[in-house]
């Protein structure tokens, strides 16, 4: 049986969880009320800093999910998107319009990694 880590574990989430050479990223928010640039770019900051946590980073994703409190903001957080992921490695993705825990939050990126 594989063994589970679980990365800065909460009582209501981790970070991360890790299993079977995956690792699974709870839904990463930027700073509230900052604009769908600052909270892309802060979002998938924080996705870099759990990978490295867990021992691997953006080269190893598998799946992306990002979620838009207003598809109105696609072509802002793409341009920040496509800056931030590494050529010739883009996860499957797919973006989405839904309502965040609070109207402050305009992205939700949650992602899925392998291990090296």
């Amino acid at each position: 049986m594989a063994d589970i880590t679980r990365i800065e574990p909460g009582t209501r989430m981790s970070k991360a969880v890790v299993h079977n050479g995956t690792v699974y990223l709870a839904g990463q928010v930027g700073t509230a009320d900052a604009s769908v640039t600052q909270q892309t770019q802060d979002c998938l900051a924080e996705v870099d800093r759990i990978l490295k946590a867990a021992g691997t980073d953006k080269t190893r994703l598998l799946s992306v999910q990002i979620w838009l409190a207003d598809m109105k903001d696609f072509d802002e957080m793409n341009a920040v998107w496509d800056a931030w992921v590494a050529p010739g490695h883009a996860p499957g993705r797919a973006t989405g319009e839904s309502k965040l825990a609070t109207p402050a939050y305009k992205v939700e990126v949650i992602a899925i990694a392998a291990l090296p």
